[in-house]
């Protein structure tokens, strides 16, 4: 095999690695005798920095030196303190993702390349970019971002599907929640849409008890405060409680020495029944329930038409999220994949056939918000500049690229502003702004409004490429949506991936690779993943398959424009210029935009 890959799963609370043994066959590492590793990164009291179950056994002791539960600030500008430093979100990942790295490689016994990363499916294009960029400081070439309910699919599909079957894959994870509906047979997984929730989870099930916990211990003694040492105790007491519930009817928790701010210690005994547990717990519940409503609408499909529903996340395990979604889909869910570890084992079914050490499976996956711009148009019945034009919808298999043509404002207008939004509201004020950029110095002398030709590409990782043209001057203009509104910033990545390595006491080894690692981030932003030929996006021969579809319908002026850029394609690959030859491409996709959206 010329190149190692691993599955990666990166979670909020715990998170794990595969590997791809040399038959084939895909193993989750273990350390300590389990392969969950919880995602926690701390700074010992020696100075060194502990990732893992280390970091989470000193979160109560030493709480401002430990940090937890980072994936929901994942796409933030967040600075999280960790000792006398801080860190971003990204820089706090990578570091779990480098002790996964680590474990796979002692575990081979050799270096490894590459990683498939696995993200929710209701991940923003900005958590995606910046997951793959913890990936990228961590020393891997990120092969593919795969989304979890896709990933755990394929986990159940290598299990073996002996007859075609339309599942929902419910999600319920520390953080982040997503519901999937997706088609599996023999060799093909075709997720069909996606709805979620990136700020629902188990923790918000451990917050809430905490919440509970509290009003006891200030019906006792309203002068109560915990500190950080006893208000950490006091969660991890608390999870453990949860866990119990899921086994047994009633737990006990008895701890005797929380401290306070004041110095001295407060006691809580409390016994906890699962009907009291499940009913505090519920109405936080509904809200999945809303999104398995909203996916089943999305795709057109009833209850009656899936045929199973497999339960993923670590969460799952309570038993009121299978009571509540048998009633619902009138059905028992199937949990018989570790619920921990099935999102991580699908990323290693992705990391083996990149390798190509299985058999080819067909993967089809979909973006489940829409991207679109804004424009000058009707909203209410009044004329806005805010009317929200969707380009890729949701539901859209990726990968895919779409365009449209808009017109400027007025004739010699120079400069347009090409504003990005993800969302489903007419009105663009109301999505999320992605971000935005200017395409100037258009043809001042133009005596008609200007056409400007809008592509959008969304990749296999499920991040955004947009392209503006100028149609009569061939004026452009790409810009990737990698990080929202916020501009990667190579020069930072740099410092942060030698400030970890140093943490980790490594910084030459590590100084040693990154202009080849930030190399290859730079081209992975620019080119499209380099997939199969069935996954690849829109590659040159689909792409001149299109061109011969479309040329009856040319009118004289298109096809003239049409031969011109196939000839200088032809000639660029003559010459081997790979350069010119991606240019004259994007000059055939732009013209068949340009037809296509007549």
């Amino acid at each position: 095999m010329s190149k190692t890959v691993i599955g990666i799963d990166l979670g909020t609370t715990n998170s794990e690695v595969a590997v791809v043994r040399e038959d084939g066959s895909i193993e989750l590492v273990e350390d300590g005798g389990t392969p969950i590793m919880p995602s926690c990164v701390g700074l010992a009291a020696d100075g060194r920095l502990v990732v893992g179950a280390e970091a989470r056994n000193q979160y109560v002791l030493r709480p401002e030196h430990t940090l937890r539960s980072v994936k929901r600030k994942m796409g933030t500008q967040e600075s999280l303190p960790l000792g006398d430093q801080t860190f971003s979100p990204t820089e706090i990942s990578s570091m779990i993702v480098r002790e996964l790295k680590a474990r796979a490689e002692r575990a081979l016994g050799r270096p490894v390349d590459g990683a498939v990363i696995t993200v929710p499916a209701y991940f923003s294009d900005a958590q995606r970019q910046a997951t793959r960029d913890a990936g990228v400081l961590a020393g891997l070439e990120v092969e593919r971002i795969l989304n979890e309910p896709t990933a755990a699919a394929l986990a159940y599909e290598a299990a073996g599907v002996d007859q075609a079957k339309t599942v929902l894959v419910f999600d319920l994870g520390g953080g982040t929640f997503d519901a999937s509906v997706v088609r599996m047979e023999k060799d093909l997984v075709e997720v069909l849409g996606s709805h979620g929730d990136t700020q629902l989870g188990g923790d918000d099930v451990d917050a809430m008890l905490f919440d509970h916990a509290l009003e006891l211990l200030q019906r006792e003694d309203p002068e109560h405060a915990l500190s950080p040492v006893g208000a950490n105790r006091l969660r991890l007491a608390l999870e453990g409680l949860k866990m119990r519930l899921s086994d047994a009817a009633s737990a006990v928790l008895a701890e005797n020495a929380l401290a306070t701010l004041e110095g001295v210690d407060a006691s809580l005994e409390w016994d906890l029944d699962r009907r009291t547990f499940e009913e505090w717990t519920t109405p936080l519940l509904s809200g999945t329930l809303h999104s398995v409503r909203s996916v089943l609408k999305e795709t057109g499909l009833s209850v009656a038409e899936l045929d199973e529903v497999l339960l993923v996340g670590g969460a799952t395990r309570m038993p009121i999220v299978a009571e509540l979604l048998e009633a619902e889909m009138h059905r028992r869910p199937r949990c018989d994949l570790h619920p921990d570890l099935a999102v991580a084992y699908g990323a290693g079914v992705m990391a083996a056939r990149i390798m190509g050490s299985q058999q080819h499976r067909i993967l089809v996956d979909v973006t489940p918000y829409t991207f679109g711009t804004s424009c000058l148009g009707e909203l209410n019945g009044e004329i806005v500049r805010h009317q929200f034009v969707p380009i890729i919808r949701a539901g859209t298999p990726i990968p895919a690229r779409k365009g449209q043509v808009f017109y400027t404002m007025y004739p010699g207008q120079d400069a347009v502003e090409v504003r990005i939004f993800q969302g489903e509201n007419p009105d663009a004020r109301q999505n999320v702004f992605i971000g935005n950029f200017m395409v100037e110095d258009l043809d001042a002398e133009a005596a008609d409004n200007s056409e400007i030709l809008l592509n959008m590409g969304l990749d296999l990782d499920g991040i955004l490429h947009v392209t503006a043209v100028e149609r009569h001057t061939g004026l452009s203009k790409t810009v990737s949506m990698e990080n929202a509104s916020v501009e990667r910033d190579e020069e930072a990545l740099r410092a942060s991936r030698l400030r970890i390595a140093e943490l980790f006491g490594d910084e030459d080894g590590e100084a040693k690779d990154m202009e080849g690692v930030l190399k290859a981030l730079e081209a992975a932003a620019l080119e499209p993943d380099e997939e199969d030929e069935d996954t690849q996006i829109e590659g040159s021969g689909e792409l001149l398959r299109r061109v011969e579809a479309a040329l009856p319908s040319l009118d004289e002026v298109d096809a003239a424009d049409m031969a011109r850029a196939r000839e200088a394609y032809e000639q660029a690959l003559e010459a081997g210029d790979e350069t010119a030859a991606e240019r004259a491409l994007q000059e055939i996709e732009d013209i068949l935009f340009y037809v296509e959206s007549k």
